[in-house]
């Protein structure tokens, strides 16, 4: 991914989750995806995929059992 679409990627996460310390960031020696981070915290990895001239984005995050809260109030 170039840096002008890194830019719009990031910008875009920011508007939708109204986040402003979402940073997108290249990947060495990748330029089909980038990470994602919340302040110094990776939080998962954007994917591009352009099959049949059709551009998407795919937003992978893992999220381990450890980090979910105990106790939810319904």
């Amino acid at each position: 991914m170039n840096a002008l679409e890194i830019s719009r990627l990031q910008q875009y996460l920011r508007t939708k989750f109204s986040v402003d310390n979402i940073e997108v960031r290249g990947r060495t020696n990748k330029d089909d995806s980038a990470e994602v981070y919340m302040g110094d915290e990776f939080i998962g990895v954007l994917f591009r995929d352009d099959e049949d001239g059709d551009v998407s984005y795919d937003f992978n995050m893992a999220i381990l059992e450890i980090d979910l809260p105990e106790n939810i109030v319904n």
